[in-house]
């Protein structure tokens, strides 16, 4: 690998991550109730724990805000990357920083969100129908269960199987089982209280 390539991945990890690291939730709150999200609700930065402090406008405004933080370096990566552009890995890579840099925000202590919306992003931007379907899917089994948690662990599971349907490129499939894995691992709590009957559910 010569030292333009080298410098290219660079640019995609270091950007990826710190635009994945923005905390758009702590901001949001800090900014209108002065308060640290950490300390409230769950402590997670992201859409739903912004909801439960405050209300459903916001947590739309946050969702929204995180997805497009997901897809823009996924899709400056597509528009601008040359590296390895036939098997579509360089896209995979931002993918991957922007939702680590979500969950483990290097403004925020290593500390952050559980990358669902961030990841929905991702996926828009790698494959749009893809990534339609997955929220379509998150939509339908919260507003069934309301439960967020259920609806983001089940909807981004069937990320690869939706991707691989859509004959999407290998790197995309296998990123999405990353991602889901991921995913559901930062939501092992919820898993738990989910078992125990004892979730918080959407109102």
């Amino acid at each position: 690998m010569d030292t333009a390539s080298i410098i290219q991945i660079a640019i995609v990890v270091i950007c990826s991550y710190l635009i994945g690291s923005i905390p758009t939730g702590y901001i949001i709150v800090k900014l209108f109730t002065g308060q640290d999200i950490r300390t409230l609700g769950s402590g997670s930065t992201g859409a739903t724990n912004v909801k439960r402090i405050m209300g459903k406008k916001w947590f739309f405004i946050v969702m929204l805000l995180d997805a497009f933080k997901g897809a823009l370096p996924v899709i400056l990566t597509i528009l601008f990357g040359t590296l390895y552009k036939d098997i579509g890995l360089m896209p995979v890579i931002a993918a991957i920083f922007v939702i680590l840099g979500h969950s483990r925000s290097i403004f925020l202590k290593f500390t952050g969100g559980k990358s669902v919306a961030s990841g929905v992003g991702t996926l828009l931007a790698l494959n749009w129908q893809a990534g339609l379907t997955i929220a379509v899917i998150w939509a339908c089994i919260t507003w069934v269960s309301k439960y967020v948690s259920l609806g983001s662990i089940i909807a981004l599971a069937l990320a690869p199987a939706i991707m691989w349907l859509l004959n999407a490129p290998i790197a995309y499939v296998i990123y999405s089982g990353i991602a889901a894995l991921f995913v559901i691992w930062l939501h092992r709590e919820n898993i738990k209280r989910l078992i125990s009957g004892t979730e918080n559910k959407v109102r």
